[in-house]
């Protein structure tokens, strides 16, 4: 049964949640579906406690992976990439050279890491303003709604 309040949540970002939790726990600071270029969304990206910068895409189901052609695209913006998945998902069809997310709407486990492919420090400034601002601004529409119609 889903608690009150996540009944109107995608199964994706249900995933997003889980995973948002379990890195949390981990020392990381996440934001959803942020946008690091134009064209792309990423359903998780988290900021390490060392820096490192990780982008988890979130699929819910075998059709939502055959039908996603831009996820090699999130690679050029992280240090590390995985695919969250649920328990229920054929993890066989996921590429062996991306880390593995085993998650639901309460948490998760990391049964495989992604290999490490270092940001060059240019792009990894540009990615950790972009986080900064997408978090600093999700914080304060919370505050002060009537700010979200300048920020769209």
């Amino acid at each position: 049964m889903i608690e009150n309040g996540l009944q109107n949540f995608q199964p994706g970002q249900l995933l997003a949640r889980g995973v948002s939790r379990h890195l949390s726990a981990c020392g990381f600071a996440c934001v959803e579906e942020l946008v690091p270029t134009r064209g792309l969304r990423v359903d998780v990206m988290a900021l390490g406690p060392k820096g490192e910068l990780w982008v988890v895409e979130c699929k819910s189901s075998r059709a939502d992976f055959m039908s996603d052609a831009k996820w090699q695209g999130y690679l050029e913006w992280a240090d590390r990439f995985f695919f969250a998945v649920d328990a229920d998902f054929p993890t066989d069809l996921l590429p062996q050279d991306a880390g593995l997310i085993i998650a639901d709407a309460y948490g998760a486990e990391t049964l495989r890491m992604g290999p490490e492919t270092k940001l060059a420090p240019a792009r990894r400034k540009v990615v950790v303003q972009k986080f900064a601002t997408c978090a600093a601004r999700r914080l304060q529409i919370l505050r002060d709604p009537d700010m979200m119609p300048e920020w769209g």
